[in-house]
């Protein structure tokens, strides 16, 4: 009889489907002839979980056995657990009762039941004791464990089948620091390329931490406003790094923060990838949005290492997710899928590696890995902090012209791209030459999420057909660091295997795997000198059922080295939203109210400074809006747009001098600017200083291509009152001619007059 474990739980393992894991002897009918009843055969039945030769962790609590039975017969199975030497052996009757959900938080929305063979799989547990004995007599000689199927009222066995595993003398050795995530489906109108969730779901992120010894997990944050995601922590235990967004879906920010037992996030510990221009890498600010794409802080918590855009990056896709961040999508691609199974895929297309010196508050690319012809993404340190292992591919265009959307994971559809793994010295960062790794490159598949074990001999990788990380297809390969042959490693499960971390003391490997259904779970595997692994132990009892969990890093701390984490700069970023909001609905004086509340939580943010100075000005404050533009314009003096915006303030409030000071400095910020330009003009004109308004005209109607009909009507006025009335019709009738051409019908009236005001001129002066 064919088992049916090729259909369950862990089927696809490396060789689980071809284990029947048979005990016993199958009984057959005598020869010759007999009117006794013959003894029914005794069946095969397939253990699922563990399979043979795994080895469990010596801190782990009690696994779920799990197995199927084609027996219709067995209605209660005995257990056997035999130890080699002269250990007597467990014997147990249990009920094997069937495979249920787990709990369900209902604030994560309706749970997807178990698939058929889930539903169909027999379960035991041991209790506390019975397991530590198994462990104990397991640790040098392989425990096997036999189950027997009996009949109703029988102890004639009908099925039985067995399985072998060990307890390792290597302990885990330290805690697990995970994202829990809510599983749900945003609604079809809920629109942005990195929006797997609802926006009701964020606030139900969880991170939480995992002794293995324990059976439970811990909280230590949640209730979040914004999302936050990738964090990754030193090797010695000291900082975490952590993406974290900030008011209006700005997925520009960093966290970096010791590492404590009742950990606070503050302002002061939030850097802005967008205020470092990283050493003549400046993006086309303010058109383009810098953000950090998966982070990694180095070994002794100095640096971070991050993938920005590209020098000059376009944001020619800005239409793409109307309301996304600037040219995000011009180098990133990404889109969700209507399935719980795999809701999104998102990689980077361009980008170059960039770090960010926490001592020199500075950020610089890294010499080797910053050519805009290819796309640099996914650096990780080796131990020593001496080397950074990336991936590597040709740029392109995230969203190709004429390319249909595509509608499930790995669709032939989505934008194709297969990564390289490369290596590169750091050199304090200096950089040096980016080589491949051997067996990790040119292949014809996508290599990516490198990290390297502690002893620095190992590089634990994963390869998939497109993209990155998170695939159906994505399996975990081991290759030396030096290079060399790549092995497929025996822990993979059949869907999707990634988000891997190395225990500190490198015997052991978490990774996530989604082989029990589409809630996202996470695996063990040993890792032994030699580098070979063992099948995949899952740690039990993460999450709710209908919750997954992600991004899972083992941490070099004690077990109760983290119990809190206060999201303390997270509450500024919900009053900015709020006062947003409120600005939006026109509800002027309660959002002037929330900016000011914003402000005293974060009084060095100079967006909120300027965001408020803006609502000021609308509200005809201009006297107080004046003091914020100035406040944010000295927060962030390299800002264009807020020394312009302080220039025109300046001008309302009759410092034409200032006005021009300022004006002044944002042009030499970016000279190709014909807004700032033009803004210098009107501030000339103001001043009664028309012939000094000529030039920044010219040069404003020169940067927006001659098509800027109310800088040729500033233009034509400036001739007229320096005495030049021939010029002033010759930029009249080109304003005119512009806004004809661009349908603006209402000005068209109000220049016709001002030209024929100017040719008047022009008659006059020519009759005298």
């Amino acid at each position: 009889m064919k088992s049916r474990s090729a259909r369950v739980l862990f089927a696809g393992f490396a060789g689980a489907v071809s284990i029947l894991l048979v005990c016993g002897v199958t009984f057959s009918a005598a020869s010759g002839n007999t009117s006794a009843a013959q003894p029914a055969p005794v069946v095969p039945l397939s253990v699922d979980y563990p399979l043979n030769g795994t080895l469990f962790p010596q801190e782990i609590t009690p696994p779920n056995f799990l197995w199927h039975d084609p027996s219709t017969a067995a209605t209660r199975w005995k257990v056997t657990v035999h130890f080699a030497g002269e250990a007597p052996a467990i014997q147990l009757v249990v009920p094997g009762d069937l495979l249920k959900m787990g709990h369900v938080d209902p604030q994560a929305g309706p749970a997807q039941g178990l698939a058929p063979q889930q539903a169909s799989t027999h379960t035991w547990r041991p209790d506390a004791v019975t397991w530590a004995r198994i462990k104990r007599l397991s640790v040098h000689s392989k425990a096997t464990v036999t189950f027997t199927g009996l009949a109703e009222g029988s102890q004639t066995p009908v099925s039985t089948g067995k399985v072998t595993f060990r307890t390792s003398v290597d302990p885990v050795g330290a805690p697990i620091f995970y994202r829990d995530v809510p599983l749900m489906l945003p609604t079809p109108d809920q629109k942005g390329p990195i929006t797997p969730l609802p926006p009701s779901a964020i606030p139900l992120i969880r991170w939480e931490i995992r002794n293995i010894a324990e059976p439970k997990s811990h909280l230590v944050m949640t209730n979040l406003p914004t999302c936050a995601n990738c964090h990754s922590f030193s090797s010695n235990g000291k900082m975490m790094g952590l993406d974290l967004d900030g008011p209006r879906n700005d997925k520009g920010l960093y966290a970096i923060v010791p590492v404590q037992k009742l950990m606070t996030i503050r302002n002061k510990d939030v850097i802005h990838w967008s205020s470092f221009h990283a050493n003549g890498v400046k993006d086309n600010a303010p058109v383009v949005k810098r953000f950090g794409f998966m982070s990694q802080i180095s070994p002794n918590g100095r640096y971070v290492v991050t993938s920005i855009g590209p020098p000059n990056n376009s944001n020619t896709h800005q239409n793409q997710e109307p309301g996304f961040a600037p040219g995000i999508l011009d180098r990133l691609y990404s889109t969700n899928y209507r399935d719980l199974s795999f809701t999104q895929v998102f990689f980077p297309t361009r980008g170059i590696l960039a770090y960010y010196d926490r001592k020199l508050n500075s950020m610089r690319p890294l010499p080797g890995a910053d050519d805009p012809n290819y796309v640099q993404t996914s650096a990780f340190w080796s131990p020593d902090g001496k080397y950074l292992i990336f991936s590597r591919a040709l740029a392109r265009d995230p969203y190709p012209p004429g390319v249909p959307k595509p509608l499930h994971a790995n669709d032939p559809q989505e934008t194709q791209i297969q990564y390289d793994l490369y290596k590169i010295p750091f050199n304090e960062g200096r950089g040096g030459t980016a080589v491949p790794v051997e067996g990790a490159s040119n292949n014809g598949i996508s290599n990516d999420f490198p990290k390297v074990s502690p002893d620095g001999r190992w590089i634990v990788f994963v390869e998939n057909k497109n993209g990155l990380l998170m695939r159906p297809d994505s399996r975990l390969f081991i290759v030396p660091f030096s290079g060399g042959k790549a092995r497929l490693m025996t822990c993979n499960t059949r869907l999707m295997n990634s988000w891997h971390t190395f225990s500190p003391n490198g015997h052991w490997l978490a990774f996530s795997s989604k082989a029990r259904g589409p809630y996202t779970r996470l695996m063990l595997t040993h890792i032994d000198a030699n580098g070979h692994d063992t099948p995949p132990v899952i740690v039990e009892d993460m999450t709710a059922y209908n919750r997954a969990v992600n991004i899972p890093e083992f941490v070099n701390i004690p077990e109760d080295g983290l119990e809190k984490i206060d999201p303390q700069a997270t509450n500024f970023y919900r009053l900015f939203d709020d006062a947003f909001k409120q600005m939006e609905e026109n509800r002027i004086p309660e959002s002037i109210q929330t900016f000011r509340e914003a402000i005293a939580q974060n009084p060095d943010d100079a967006l909120t400074h300027y965001v408020l100075a803006t609502v000021l000005t609308g509200n005809n404050q201009e006297h107080d809006a004046l003091a914020e533009y100035r406040k944010a314009s000295e927060l962030a003096p390299e800002n264009a747009t807020f020394l312009d915006h302080l220039a025109v303030s300046l001008d309302l409030s009759g410092d034409a001098a200032g006005a021009v000071e300022q004006l002044r400095k944002a042009i030499a910020l970016e000279p190709n600017s014909a807004e700032y330009r033009f803004n210098l003009g009107v501030v000339m004109e103001s001043r009664g200083d028309f012939a000094a308004a000529i030039e920044p005209f010219l040069r404003a109607i020169e940067l927006s291509h001659g098509q800027n009909w109310r800088a040729f009507a500033a233009l034509a006025r400036a001739y007229d009152k320096s005495g030049h009335p021939a010029e002033a019709v010759q930029a009249a009738r080109q304003a005119l001619k512009l806004a004809v051409e661009q349908h603006d019908n209402q000005n068209a009236i109000g220049l016709q007059d001002a030209l024929e005001s100017y040719q008047r001129d022009l008659a006059h002066g020519g009759m005298q």
